[in-house]
Formats: structure tokens, sequence, C-alpha cells
């Protein structure tokens, strides 16, 4: 993780659960980690690690329900949970497990029982562990903005001076549970991954869609650049490299667009996730029933893993070093959508600026030019390494299929 320069993990849920094995999102003991994944000084152990390496600990809870077998079920049901369920016209798939009634008030005691659990379920994290951040899912079974600016404003008070992250899941996504007026500091930004994927994988090109999933205000997201969490695939979802094999799109073809998708992750409005094993190709099936789903590290020892995992380490150092792209600046400045080609640019008002010009197209575009380019001067082409200049407000590159070049103004 140090080497390829990521500044934060975000640890899947870590509770008891039942069985021996499964991916912790049905929690029966929402105090205790599960003892099959190490001990309470092992988990400690490993935050402080990451802290004394630079990198922040996120760790996602489950505070819309639990698994049948939590002891409050058996204590006293109707106390901490709806009887039935929160939404009985909602889809039976989106149930998981007996919903907490964050709405129900005990009188005599003037609290609200499920409130009062989980505040306690927040600090004992945040106080006992030092994450940096929840990831908060299932919200929109949850539905409760009350609640959830409650335990947002109490985790940041519990942090102190920390800077600490709270991360809202709600699919499909709800930007106004974002920041200033929503709980949230920013949400998973699914639209990414759906407009991203069938675009990656040939069996698209809607330049408007491309355009709201790389800038993602254009979806009503607020102005800021930490509001947005964007991603080409999550533990929910086929891993990219699979999705182009199952289209017959191999070897050199897949990794191409495997790259041409890295730039338009880390260069767009938002915070970049990358599902481990993405960075070098891992091809390992994401399956919630099978314990022993060990990463393909060895994949790297090949050339185009190794080559895409460097690649995405020179983005990562790229986005943390460029103040171009730590802001939310962005303008599309060429469309082409007869070539399915497109160019947008990033800026900072210092004088940083990142150019991106993406191809969706199978054919190679020789000497392509692209007007109303943002600076006349020489520019550096960072996935290629040469410079190149443009005049009279245009630049002329060689564009190969399925490719993204990222051009920095020198």
């Amino acid at each position: 993780m140090c080497e390829l320069g990521i500044n934060a993990i975000e640890l899947m849920p870590v509770n008891e659960t039942p069985g021996d094995y499964n991916w912790g999102y049905i929690p029966s003991y929402f105090f205790a980690p599960k003892p099959e994944y190490g001990s309470t000084q092992e988990l400690k152990h490993l935050i402080d690690e990451c802290h004394a390496r630079g990198i922040r600990v996120i760790l996602d809870q489950l505070y819309n329900h639990s698994s049948e077998e939590s002891p409050l079920l058996h204590i006293d049901r109707d106390y901490w949970y709806y009887h039935d369920r929160h939404h009985p016209d909602a889809d039976p798939q989106d149930y998981w497990g007996p919903e907490f009634n964050y709405e129900y008030k005990d009188e005599t005691l003037g609290i609200r029982p499920a409130w009062e659990l989980m505040g306690d379920v927040m600090r004992f994290w945040v106080q006992e562990y030092h994450i940096d951040g929840i990831r908060y899912d299932a919200l929109k079974e949850l539905d409760n903005f009350d609640f959830l600016h409650w335990m947002t404003e109490g985790a940041k008070q519990v942090a102190g001076q920390k800077p600490f992250y709270n991360i809202g899941e709600h699919i499909p996504e709800k930007p106004e549970l974002i920041s200033p007026n929503g709980p949230m500091d920013g949400c998973w930004h699914e639209n990414f991954y759906q407009t991203l994927k069938p675009h990656l994988c040939g069996e698209a090109f809607d330049l408007d869609q491309i355009e709201q999933a790389i800038d993602p205000i254009q979806q009503d997201y607020p102005q800021g650049l930490i509001k947005a969490v964007s991603y080409l695939c999550n533990h929910d979802q086929k891993r990219l490299l699979l999705e182009l094999g199952d289209r017959d799109i191999l070897d050199d073809a897949a990794f191409s667009r495997a790259k041409l998708g890295a730039v338009l992750l880390m260069t767009a409005v938002g915070v970049p996730l990358i599902w481990m094993g993405e960075e070098f190709g891992d091809c390992t099936p994401i399956n919630a029933d099978e314990p022993d789903q060990q990463l393909g590290w060895l994949l790297l020892q090949g050339d185009r893993n190794r080559d895409l995992f460097e690649y995405y380490k020179g983005l990562i150092a790229l986005r943390k070093q460029n103040l171009a792209l730590q802001t939310a600046n962005i303008d599309f400045f060429h469309e082409n959508p007869e070539d399915k080609v497109f160019a947008y640019g990033r800026w900072n008002d210092q004088g940083a600026r990142v150019v991106v010009v993406a191809s969706f197209s199978d054919q190679f575009r020789a000497d392509y030019q692209i007007p109303h380019f943002p600076e006349n001067g020489t520019w550096h082409e960072w996935t290629k390494n040469y410079k190149v200049e443009s005049q009279n407000n245009q630049l002329t590159i060689n564009l190969g299929e399925y490719e993204a070049q990222v051009l920095v103004w020198q």
C-alpha cells in the first residue's frame, strides 16, 4: 500500500457476525471484532501501523440492521427494532435482517434507545480504535436524516482535532445526504461505475453521461472535492477485467481499457476508491460465501500486471502532487461524439493545469487536433513521457484506441 501511494484504506465490517465467514454486513455484536480475523489488539496494531505510514483507516459500519442472533433482539425486539419492516413495501432483496427503529422514544427515560445504542457504538470505535472515518452502509433503508446528522456530528466531536470523514452509501444516489445541507461529508458515487463499465466495454458512448460521472456537480452533488467517492469496481460488482473478458476483450486490449478507466478515475472530481487488486489487474471473482479468496499477488510478476500497478502508482502520485487535481474546477472544452473523443481541463487559481484527452474509439487517431486548448506553450504528456507544444490554442497528438493521455502544464 505504501508503494502504491494510497493515503486511506476502507475496511469492510469487522464486527462479529453469524458463522465462521462472511463479509460482515449482518452484524450480531456491534462492539466485538470477529475473532476469526484476529484479536482486538491485532486490529488496533494494524490501525496504528497504518497511521505511522500516513494512511487513514475508515471503517464500514452497519446501523440499519442486525442479524437474528443479536442479543438485543431476544431481550426486547420492539424496544430497539421495528416490529416488522421499516419499509414494508420495499424490495425484499433490500431486507438483510431486523431493522433498528430510530423513531421510537422511551418516554419514561426520555431517550431513543436505538440512538443511544448506536451513539455508544460509534464512540467506542472512534475512541478505542482511533478510526478516521465511517462508511454508513444501507442508508436508503435506514432513512433517517435526523439520526444521521446526530451521528456524524457526534463522530467529529469525539474525534477531536483530527479530520474525520463520514461517507454514506445510498443506492440509488441521493446527493441531498451530503453537506452542507445533509449529514454526510461525501457519498459513494455509484453512477461513476454504472456509466464507465458499459463505456469501457464498448457497449455505449454518451458524452453527457460520461461528463456527469466525471463531474458529479452535474448530478446535483454539492460543490467540493470530497463529496463523491468514485470507483470502477467494489465488493458488490464484478471486476473490470472479468467484465471485459466476458466480452472477449483480452490481453493488451483489456489492460488498455483498464488504464483508460484508471485515468478517468484519478482525474475526476471527487475521491477515487480502488477495490483491492484492481491496481494490478487481479481477476479473482468476488464471492461473499467463499472463505479462501486470496488476491493474486503472483500476477505482479507478469509484465502487464506490473505495468498497470506502476500506472496506478504514477497517477496517484500525480494526483497528490499536482494542485490542479486538488480542486473541483473542471471544464469539458472538447467534445467529438463522432470520433468518441473528448477532453477536459482541471486547474487551480495559482496556474497549475492538467488536461485529459480520452478516446473511447477502437480506431487509432493519427495527428488528432484538439481546438480551444486552454494554454499555448509546452505540455508534458504523463502517460508516454513526452513534451508537446500547443499553438494558437490548438494541440495535435496521436491518440490510440481506448486511450487517455494526461497533459501537464509546464
